[in-house]
């Protein structure tokens, strides 16, 4: 199915940013939905930031903090972290598939970009 692209993560101080991409290539017509999940070692992933046809959402941890957007013409989406904390530190996934209603279609992940936090 559809294929993810990411680039973006690196090494990062407390309170910096940094911006991820995500490029999908072989993309069906019919997604309406980018979004990153994350997973830290020992942990479960956890939703982070999603984007439809209709609007965003984020988890609490990141609210105020981190802005998801998307550029159609290059079929991309992008997570921009500012004021960014030790806590942030994961794996970072993109995902895409299809909302309908209130049930979420997942079509593909990407390979996942490591973000660390540490001064």
């Amino acid at each position: 199915q559809v294929q993810l692209v990411e680039s973006g993560g690196g090494l990062v101080q407390p309170g910096g940013s940094l911006r991820l991409s995500c490029a999908a290539s072989r993309s069906p017509f019919n997604i309406n939905a980018m979004g990153w999940y994350r997973q830290a070692p020992g942990k479960q992933r956890e939703f982070v930031a999603r984007i439809t046809n209709v609007g965003t959402n984020y988890a609490d941890s990141v609210k105020g903090r981190f802005t998801i957007s998307r550029d159609n013409a290059k079929n991309t989406v992008y997570l921009q972290m500012n004021s960014l904390k030790p806590e942030d530190t994961a794996v970072y996934y993109c995902d895409a598939g299809r909302l309908l209603g209130s049930e979420y279609y997942r079509n593909g992940w990407g390979q996942g970009t490591q973000v660390t936090v540490s001064s």
